[in-house]
């Protein structure tokens, strides 16, 4: 399963320490950032996502995060 999220993360490092706290939820994903796209899209492919927990965990760091229809 893959889900895309539209976000407000601008930085590389942002980026790194979101995907580590990510992975601490999501273990065995793949999860990336695209910061040169206009949305600043993050993927995660994972077998089992959830997105309101995603969403939470950017937004508990200052993020806005939404899913990307």
């Amino acid at each position: 399963m893959i889900e895309i999220f539209k976000t407000n993360v601008q930085e590389i490092e942002q980026s790194n320490m979101i995907v580590a706290k990510l992975l601490e939820h999501f273990p065995n994903s793949n999860i990336n950032f695209d910061l040169e796209d206009c949305d600043k899209i993050l993927r995660i492919h994972s077998l089992s996502i959830t997105n309101t927990k995603i969403i939470e965990l950017l937004n508990a760091h200052g993020f806005h995060c939404e899913v990307l229809l």
